[in-house]
């Protein structure tokens, strides 16, 4: 049996890796700026996450959600106080599609609506409703097609409020800094514009913090740049430093009843270790800060690059867009300088997405790199 071919690959073969680090099996070291996705935040195999998840199987991996499980109450918890989130409870599913999948669903159910709103570029996931809420016409299947979802100018509230007039919306989802559209973010009063309009005519504002949150941006989550409160916010990716986790938090506002929302896996002890590590490292090793400090470095060390046409998005969440195309110079970092990065919808636009502890040697790294090839 042979792989179903979907991922265009780089002959590259990880077998280990070690904070910003990665390994290959021919012993070749690799400065890791992506992060495998934005996923890695606390760095690879950081060694009280090893150690957690190592202690965790040993005594207990896995058993359902129809027991009582003490690591998911410590995590909402921590989760709670370090995002400063609240007023919200926490569902606990395993991806960021899924994610979004439930964040959608629950606001269906709360407004007896189901209509979704979402934006130009977006990304939300490739199942179900979360893919036709991705502006990506390619990866909607006519069975997806059937889902009832506009999706509207980023920064346009005119049309926002002329679509949610008609009373048929559940939901508008949004990336308050866009991801795999290519870093693009609207402004504070869009954003305020959004939290206003939803609960004026009753639809549920849903903030995909699935690739920003957890300190990515210099803040816990993008959103709380600005004045607004979604109804829900969904989450995954560097919740579980590579372990598949993923969640939602739900305002108080919507009811939970039984039955409502349900997973298998969601929730599960080893998920929930490995996510308790991630939230007690980024307060003890004050990985928001320094995802600040560096960004901050990184954004004057590229100013002093003049091909660099513009310098996209916040925190350690950042796009360096040309104007040329930046596959072939993707591939020269890879190759001459074994560097990983990523890249967007928008084909001019580098992701950098490395994991929060990178250093100011790391950026210098890169810089010295990108200068070669330019």
């Amino acid at each position: 049996m042979s792989l179903f071919n979907v991922y265009p690959l780089f002959d590259i073969t990880p077998v280990k890796a070690k904070d910003v680090y990665v390994y290959d099996d021919k012993g070749i070291e690799y400065l890791d700026l992506y992060g495998g996705h934005a996923v890695i935040s606390i760095g690879h195999s950081h060694p009280k996450y090893v150690e957690a998840i190592s202690n965790q199987v040993a005594n207990l991996g896995f058993y359902s959600n129809s027991i009582q499980n003490p690591l998911q109450v410590a995590l909402s918890e921590k989760l709670a106080q370090l995002s400063c989130c609240i007023e919200y409870d926490l569902f606990m599913c395993n991806s960021g599609a899924e994610a979004n999948e439930n964040a959608l669903k629950l606001a269906s159910f709360h407004t007896n609506k189901k209509k979704i709103i979402a934006f130009k570029n977006s990304f939300h996931g490739r199942t179900s409703a979360a893919v036709v809420a991705t502006d990506d016409a390619k990866i909607i299947a006519p069975l997806n097609a059937q889902q009832e979802v506009e999706i509207l100018p980023l920064g346009d509230l005119v049309a926002l409020e002329n679509a949610l007039q008609k009373n048929d919306v559940c939901a508008v989802i949004i990336e308050c800094i866009q991801g795999v559209g290519g870093l693009d973010e609207s402004t504070t009063e869009f954003y305020v514009g959004i939290d206003t309009l939803c609960k004026k005519y009753g639809a549920c504002f849903i903030a995909d913090e699935v690739q920003s949150g957890y300190g990515r941006t210099g803040n816990f989550f993008a959103y709380q740049k600005y004045n607004v409160t979604p109804d829900i916010i969904s989450i995954a990716k560097g919740m579980g430093n590579g372990f598949p986790v993923g969640g939602i938090l739900i305002h108080h506002s919507i009811k939970a009843s039984f039955g409502l929302l349900g997973t298998t896996f969601g929730g599960n002890h080893l998920a929930c270790a490995a996510a308790l590590t991630v939230l007690n490292v980024i307060e003890e090793e004050k990985l928001i800060e320094n995802a600040k400090n560096m960004s901050q470095y990184f954004i004057e060390k590229a100013q002093e690059i003049p091909q660099v046409k513009r310098i996209k998005g916040r925190g350690l969440m950042l796009g360096l867009e040309f104007d040329f195309p930046i596959a072939e110079l993707r591939k020269k970092l890879i190759n001459n300088h074994k560097i990983f990065t990523g890249n967007a919808k928008n084909q001019y636009v580098i992701r950098i997405l490395p994991p929060l502890t990178i250093q100011k040697k790391h950026i210098d790294s890169f810089m010295n790199a990108l200068k070669s090839e330019l």
